[in-house]
């Protein structure tokens, strides 16, 4: 789910928008793989993304005049951690943390959106996690099939291993979840991660996607590209490509607060309004805007970034530097950012 990057970097190679020569670039893009440095069980690992980084962005400056032109503010970059440009998949340990320093010019493309959060910079393109298109592609049911599930979840409710005394781990929302509604007839969620996954999410009516450790989550590509209404449980996110995808419309959106509550709130929407979300859900168009396709298709997620990239052209003339001028500084930020640089 933290591959976007990798796949962006693959489109740019061979698209059109791109040229080879750097004095007609309105951007620039540099492929650094914050995310590939992983924990064992998965997490990346916070320590080190920030000094990658640092040391890509050492590597630019020093090779190429460009970055040093506007210190960076005609550039941008994926960065598909948890929280973004903050670098830690702890909200608390995030906030304090903060944005990279260096990055305080450049254009974020990232997955994590939530209002008025620290994490989240002004003017940040906001984009759906990486969700495998042709692997969903292999588990479509025909599109009759009844749906006989009526709310569906698979996934972690305590994070024991990451959070032992369950103070951070999504806020509380899933542990309120599972202890509300585990007995639920209604409800079909469970930590068990089946082989018919993707198949159950197309045989549910409604799927959940409550917040993890970060307010986003991979159930909402899942969701919308199986036609499941997602249920959308993290208190003031900012979803991606709004422009393209009507969220009010084929959403339910519940405040984390009101989990214990879920059962009422979703039996008490009219089927009219269920059969109208569902036949939003089909439009093909949703589904290809939430998806990273080899080789990229009209109006895909890639399409959805460079559109929002567009948005912000022309650049103004007060981000290049005068002669001289330069406010840098590479030492800005936590000390264990600096290490080995």
């Amino acid at each position: 789910m933290f591959a976007a990057e990798i796949f962006m970097h693959r489109f740019l190679l061979t698209s059109a928008v791109r040229t080879l020569n750097p004095e007609e670039a309105d951007w620039f893009y540099t492929p650094v793989y914050t995310t590939c440095d992983l924990t064992p069980n998965g997490l990346p690992l916070p320590f080190k993304s920030p000094r990658v980084m640092r040391s890509a962005i050492q590597f630019i400056s020093t090779n190429w005049p460009y970055w040093n032109r506007t210190e960076g503010a005609d550039h941008f970059f994926l960065v598909p951690h948890d929280f973004g440009a903050c670098f830690h998949y702890q909200e608390e340990k995030a906030i304090q943390r903060g944005i990279l320093p260096l990055l305080k010019k450049a254009t974020l493309v990232q997955t994590f959106g939530q209002e008025n959060h620290v994490c989240l910079k002004e003017g940040s393109i906001i984009i759906p996690p990486y969700a495998p298109p042709q692997k969903m592609q292999a588990h479509m049911i025909t599109p009759d099939t009844p749906r006989s599930i009526f709310v569906y979840f698979r996934g972690l409710f305590y994070d024991v291993g990451n959070d032992p005394e369950g103070g951070y781990y999504a806020r509380g929302a899933r542990a309120s979840l599972w202890e509300n509604f585990k007995n639920n007839p209604l409800f079909d969620i469970s930590t068990e991660h089946p082989t018919t996954y993707y198949e159950d999410m197309q045989r549910a009516v409604f799927c959940l996607c409550p917040l993890g450790w970060a307010p986003w989550s991979p159930r909402l590509v899942e969701g919308v590209v199986f036609g499941c209404i997602p249920v959308i449980i993290a208190d003031d996110i900012v979803l991606p490509f709004a422009d393209a995808i009507p969220w009010e419309e084929i959403g339910v959106f519940v405040a984390e607060k009101d989990v214990p509550n879920l059962d009422t709130i979703l039996t008490n929407i009219p089927i009219d309004v269920i059969l109208r979300k569902q036949r939003l859900l089909a439009n093909p168009s949703m589904k290809q805007a939430m998806l990273f396709p080899q080789p990229a298709q009209p109006g895909d997620a890639f399409h959805q970034i460079l559109n929002g990239l567009a948005r912000k052209l022309p650049h103004d003339k007060s981000i290049y530097l005068k002669p001289g001028e330069r406010t840098l500084n590479w030492t800005a930020g936590p000390k264990g950012d600096l290490k080995p640089w």
